[in-house]
């Protein structure tokens, strides 16, 4: 009896790689093997890079507000320190958004976290 390979399911599994790879430079869009590596390798960097946007948005908010309370005379840590010890619990993506776009709603807050110092 001959031997059965499911060359259908195979080739199929080949293909979608392949299109997967379609628009790469060189053997990297037609060459099975390298294909493979291409595409695990791009799903490697797609994880990683996942992690690192959040990282690097963190970051910018952090700048953002920053900026925004040194204009009112303060730093970012001590604005930090400040709305934890108000008991005010905002996220620094929303805070960075208010500095930018709505730069009265964050001098509320920035003097309504000054009022007891003062």
């Amino acid at each position: 009896m001959p031997r059965s390979v499911n060359h259908v399911a195979s080739r199929a599994r080949r293909k979608k790689i392949l299109k997967l790879t379609k628009g790469n430079y060189g053997a990297r869009k037609n060459v099975w093997t390298v294909a493979k590596n291409t595409w695990e390798k791009g799903q490697t960097y797609a994880y990683r890079d996942r992690k690192n946007k959040k990282r690097n948005f963190r970051a910018l908010w952090i700048q953002r507000i920053n900026a925004a309370a040194r204009l009112e005379g303060l730093s970012y840590s001590q604005l930090m320190g400040l709305l934890h010890k108000a008991g005010i619990e905002i996220n620094r993506k929303v805070l960075a958004d208010l500095a930018m776009n709505n730069p009265e709603a964050f001098k509320a807050i920035v003097d309504k976290v000054k009022a007891p110092v003062a």
